[in-house]
């Protein structure tokens, strides 16, 4: 590791202060951050912890049912608080890396960095959830913009994150053994006005919805729904784990065990 300057602040208007700085980088969890700096991948010449803002920790129920989880809330704790709310993402939460990682890393990190195989991505764009920064809201829909690429501007973080709570859902990820991230990972959650499929881990461009899957278990939520429709391997990811092919497969087999799961 190199030298570099940390500043902790205690509000956000503070932490927005110090980003302002030239080559300042937020820190999360810092779970991928840290061992990027420590490979001189990134070399930011300012730390800014986000993990001593109050205001950005914690699970609340909204007034209107959605769920509000600060951006500093790590994995450890969404998965105990959001339990009784929205167990499906409760349950998504508690499979993410091993104990070390959810005890340190964060939903705003994750959404922030936006990994092709993180889980959070998937929830979060299959919810429909609202990204909530210091400056504005974004809609998952808009938010994700390709591999590690957001709509984040520069010393912009998400504050907290906002999920509606849908009346049905479900994750389900093949894990990569060694990184215990997605292989392919596909969240379906059934609102009243329709149904929402999220994929990730699988495309070469980053999470997506699965259009297709949608509108058959809008018609009828059922695994049976599914059968019959595919995805096409040509845009997915290959790598020494699994093919196109295959991961298209995955995402099938994946979107009928959320569903069957969630019924």
């Amino acid at each position: 590791m190199y030298n570099f300057e940390f500043e902790k602040p205690a509000t956000i208007a503070d932490a927005v202060a110090a980003l302002g700085a030239e080559d300042a980088q937020a820190l999360g969890g810092g779970q991928t951050l840290l061992p990027t700096m420590k490979q001189r991948l990134a070399m930011p010449s300012k730390l800014v912890s986000l993990s001593g803002i109050g205001e950005m920790q914690g699970v609340c129920r909204e007034d209107d049912g959605s769920l509000a989880i600060g951006g500093a809330t790590t994995h450890a704790t969404v998965a105990a608080e959001a339990a009784a709310h929205y167990p499906a993402l409760a349950d998504l939460a508690s499979h993410i890396g091993d104990p070390a990682v959810r005890n340190r890393g964060t939903i705003g990190g994750s959404l922030a960095n936006n990994d092709p195989a993180a889980c959070y991505p998937a929830a979060a764009l299959g919810s429909g959830a609202t990204i909530v920064t210091n400056a504005r809201e974004i809609a998952a829909d808009d938010y994700f913009q390709g591999l590690f690429t957001t709509a984040l501007e520069e010393g912009e973080i998400i504050t907290s994150v906002r999920f509606p709570v849908p009346e049905a859902a479900n994750y389900q990820k093949f894990v990569q053994p060694a990184s215990r991230f997605a292989m392919v990972g596909v969240f379906v959650a059934k609102f009243v006005d329709g149904v929402r499929v999220a994929v990730t881990g699988a495309s070469e461009e980053g999470v997506f919805r699965w259009s297709e899957a949608e509108a058959a278990l809008g018609a009828s939520f059922t695994a049976d729904a599914v059968d019959g429709l595919t995805v096409d391997a040509a845009g997915m990811m290959a790598d020494i784990h699994a093919t196109k092919e295959y991961r298209a497969h995955l995402i099938g087999v994946l979107t009928k065990r959320a569903v069957a799961a969630a019924s």
